[in-house]
């Protein structure tokens, strides 16, 4: 069985240009194996899990991807495993496949972020494509989150008093009228308005606006 970057039994094949990972959790290990032929061979790097605890314990979640989960397993069902996930703040894009795709689960699993469902035995062309989307919507997530923690910082690098200023003029305010609801000068308002914006990379009242927004700091 070839993989890439993980623990024991696991080794490395080429990646996608993304180094997407494409986890698999099923107990049926000749599904697994299936699945692994299919994916390798279309260059996919592939990480391999009997059971949901193998997942939980040995993959390091950190690498872009997804997670191709089995609904029906013993000890752990791949619906357990979702909710599970949920709990440790896991955000990886699952695509469930089973055998018995009774309606309550598919929309359980849907309702809770599923990226799809699909039911065996699986259409390979539908399969490479609703993997392809939860890569994509991972890779997406992670790039925003990427933004917002960079943006977070900036933030954090202003001092009180021009965060303080930024969030008035962010409200609509005019100089002239923080100055007076703080009881500074207006001048005094322009420099940390000012250096704040630049500290934020802000070159107008709505990119105050989206940046506070995005760190919900403001409507």
């Amino acid at each position: 069985m070839m993989t890439c970057n993980t623990p024991q039994t696991q080794t490395v094949v080429k990646q996608t240009p993304t180094d997407a990972v494409i986890r698999i959790v099923d107990d049926d290990e000749m599904m697994r194996s299936s699945w692994e032929f299919l994916l390798e061979g279309e260059k996919r790097c592939v990480r391999s899990y009997a059971d949901a605890l193998d997942f939980i314990e040995n993959d390091d979640f950190e690498s872009p991807g997804c997670l191709l989960l089995d609904i029906r397993m013993p000890n752990m069902s791949g619906l357990e495993l979702q909710e599970l996930m949920s709990i440790k703040g896991i955000e990886l894009p699952i695509v469930f496949v089973s055998g018995h795709g009774e309606i309550d689960m598919v929309v359980h699993a849907l309702k809770h972020g599923a990226c799809d469902f699909l039911q065996k035995p699986v259409d390979e062309t539908r399969l490479l494509n609703a993997l392809d989307a939860a890569i994509e919507r991972d890779l997406k997530r992670r790039a925003t989150a990427k933004r917002i923690q960079t943006i977070a910082d900036r933030y954090a690098t202003l001092t009180a008093r021009e965060k303080e200023v930024v969030n008035l003029v962010a409200q609509g305010l005019m100089n002239k009228v923080v100055a007076a609801e703080m009881g500074i000068s207006e001048r005094t308002v322009q420099i940390h308005r000012g250096v704040a914006c630049r500290k934020l990379g802000a070159r107008s009242v709505v990119d105050l606006v989206r940046i506070l927004q995005s760190l919900g700091l403001t409507r």
